[in-house]
């Protein structure tokens, strides 16, 4: 009874949907995708937005090269705000997100059980559908803060993101690093906009990001206040770049934020999973369709990681096997054997 009414509320969520569009369409073609990406102020969730509408292709659209969309038949994805990387992998195992993003260092130790998930029973049905972009880690502070390293934030007030987050993961890992910990500064669980808003009010002296660049909070923030990225450099950069392979160092360049150098950083890939669980050829369909010529265009003007995010970089650092519909697609692709 509960199967057929909730059948029922199906139909009826999908005929109005079918109704508001053009032709007539019988509910059962609808399916429904979810994208867990993170903060709104941050990358994860504007890039989620382009790719929801590269893939999707809601019943009675017109035809892919008619101006019609080129995603898969029937399908409604919609990119959900959480609070990141830890959240999104939790939720795809518990199938509450179809899908997700998350940190490739965040994946890879869920779905082995090491690492910072030492103890927790491994996510073994995580699965892959590719790799987007890099993340770099961002320590912001105020210019005229005196906090210049990571080691002088001994003593101050500083956001680490919120728990479950990819992000608080990474922070602790840097602060350890650098010969610190959590218990050696005052840590807050600020996400985003509010992290930015509490540096600018003189609330916390630095708060941590891990984020494609350029990321929307910061360059909000860098509008309005005079801002530093902190180094993440030297030997705490090499003891973590050494001790986990996941980490790379990288710049953030000049001019990514406003009155902002050339900064020396780490950063981790952002990749994009689902569940073992998930049908094959829906995975096959939504690969291919992240990487047709129509979301190319969709993802050079959607946002600025999104002319980074490729084919031929869709399986850097892949550490969480892929899914067969994902691994279908790069095979007949000839990007695997």
């Amino acid at each position: 009874m509960k199967h057929f009414t909730q059948s029922l509320k199906a139909a009826g969520l999908g005929a109005v949907v079918a109704l508001g569009m053009a032709g007539a369409t019988f509910a059962q073609d609808i399916k429904f995708f979810t994208i867990g990406t993170g903060g709104t102020a941050f990358t994860y969730y504007p890039v989620g937005g382009v790719i929801a509408n590269a893939i999707s292709k809601p019943p009675g659209s017109r035809e892919c090269g008619e101006g019609g969309s080129c995603g898969v038949d029937g399908l409604i994805a919609s990119a959900v705000s959480s609070r990141g990387s830890v959240d999104n992998v939790n939720a795809i195992i518990s199938g509450l997100r179809n899908s997700g993003f998350a940190q490739s260092d965040v994946a890879y130790w869920a779905y082995t059980g090491t690492g910072t998930m030492d103890g927790q029973e491994p996510a073994t049905d995580l699965r892959t559908i590719a790799a987007l972009f890099e993340e770099h880690i961002h320590l912001v502070a105020l210019a005229d803060s005196g906090i210049n390293s990571v080691a002088d934030l001994k003593g101050k007030r500083v956001s680490l993101d919120e728990p479950g987050s990819g992000t608080y993961v990474d922070a602790g890992l840097i602060l350890d690093a650098n010969g610190l910990s959590t218990d050696d500064v005052t840590a807050e669980a600020l996400k985003g906009n509010a992290a930015a808003e509490a540096l600018r009010n003189g609330k916390i002296d630095a708060f941590f990001a891990v984020a494609g660049y350029p990321t929307g909070g910061i360059v909000e923030l860098a509008s309005s206040a005079d801002i530093k990225l902190v180094p993440i450099d030297g030997a705490g950069a090499a003891a973590l770049t050494e001790k986990y392979g996941f980490f790379a160092a990288s710049d953030i360049p000049e001019g990514t934020y406003e009155g902002v150098a050339t900064t020396p950083t780490v950063a981790v890939g952002a990749q994009w999973f689902t569940s073992a669980k998930e049908d094959e050829e829906l995975i096959y369909n939504i690969t291919k369709a992240l990487w047709n010529d129509e979301s190319r265009k969709l993802l050079d003007v959607g946002h600025a990681k999104g002319k980074t995010i490729t084919p031929d970089t869709a399986l850097n650092g892949v550490g969480v096997p892929l899914h067969p519909g994902a691994e279908r697609f790069y095979k007949e692709a000839g990007l695997i054997e």
